[in-house]
């Protein structure tokens, strides 16, 4: 078996920070929906401004919106502004397909990467 990288949003800005959350990344629907993440899905967050590292789970956020979220202790880690990347990974003995995309510092869709 390998963990290979499944999904990935790629120089997504983090929009707020909320330590009062229970906990998560909360993830325009869009965004979640062209990355084939899922609701509730681990994901590895990476901020290449602070190169702070954690993971947590994806939380819906309003479609269209461009939100991108850190909450609860994973507030105090990464800040508004930071740019991240957004990673889940599959446990299987096969290729998966992969679904990494690009999006704008206003997080919109730009692109599929590696396709």
């Amino acid at each position: 078996m390998r963990i290979l990288a499944r999904s990935k949003i790629h120089k997504a800005i983090v929009t707020d920070a909320d330590v009062n959350y229970v906990g998560s990344i909360t993830i325009d629907e869009d965004l979640i929906e062209k990355a084939g993440l899922w609701p509730g899905e681990k994901v590895l967050v990476v901020s290449n401004t602070s190169g702070a590292r954690l993971e947590t789970y994806v939380i819906v956020g309003p479609r269209g919106s461009g939100e991108i979220t850190m909450n609860g202790a994973a507030a105090h880690l990464i800040k508004p502004g930071e740019e991240i990347i957004i990673i889940a990974f599959e446990i299987t003995d096969t290729p998966v397909e992969t679904h990494f995309i690009l999006v704008d510092e206003n997080n919109k869709f730009v692109q599929y990467l590696g396709k």
